[in-house]
């Protein structure tokens, strides 16, 4: 997997960019990862969801030039928070949409994808845990852009699709689903 979400940046990176527009990124994410599981002699006896948190992301991107339909691969550096019961859950990733857009009228557009993402450290308020069981998951992303010459803005909704939990052990074991669930809003300028 790791290997494929090298490949794919590599190819993306070199055909679009004699074919697109290069372009910087930054926002918000209000995020909440999957439920808390906690499990007592192999039964499930709590669960917890989580509170929204806001957490953001920085990164790039390329987008195809097209009349109507548009090609826009983005590596982004993404902060996300959840809370559970005053617990936060921190997790540092980096994430690959290779989003597909159709411009509805000129300032609007519509776009949707997948989303590849490397997961580079987690962390749970006072809890030893382990490490994610995939380091490398797939989600999707849909959502709106409005563009004003160079400057645009959109926002989406990703969900992670590939099943990843974290494990750790206090007085239970417990599994916490680290799939992300957040909206998106993000500020861009076409360089």
């Amino acid at each position: 997997m790791r290997k494929l979400f090298l490949a794919l940046t590599i190819i993306c990176g070199a055909y679009f960019t004699g074919h697109a527009q290069f372009g910087v990124k930054g926002g918000l994410n209000f995020n909440s990862n999957g439920d808390l599981t906690e499990i007592i002699s192999q039964t499930v006896t709590n669960v917890t969801n989580p509170d929204t948190k806001i957490g953001y992301h920085i990164g790039a991107f390329y987008q195809s030039k097209g009349n109507s339909f548009y090609v826009r691969p983005e590596l982004i550096y993404t902060k996300t928070k959840s809370d559970y019961n005053g617990a936060d859950f921190d997790m540092s990733k980096l994430d690959m949409p290779v989003l597909v857009g159709y411009k509805i009228i000129k300032p609007l557009s519509i776009f949707a994808g997948p989303a590849f993402q490397y997961i580079l450290n987690t962390d749970l308020d006072g809890v030893n845990l382990n490490d994610v069981k995939n380091d490398f998951t797939i989600g999707v992303n849909i959502g709106a852009a409005v563009e004003f010459g160079k400057f645009g803005i959109d926002v989406r909704y990703e969900k992670g699709l590939s099943e990843n939990l974290a494990n750790f052990t206090g007085v239970n074991v417990n599994r916490l689903d680290t799939r992300p669930n957040q909206f998106v809003v993000s500020m861009s300028l076409k360089l």
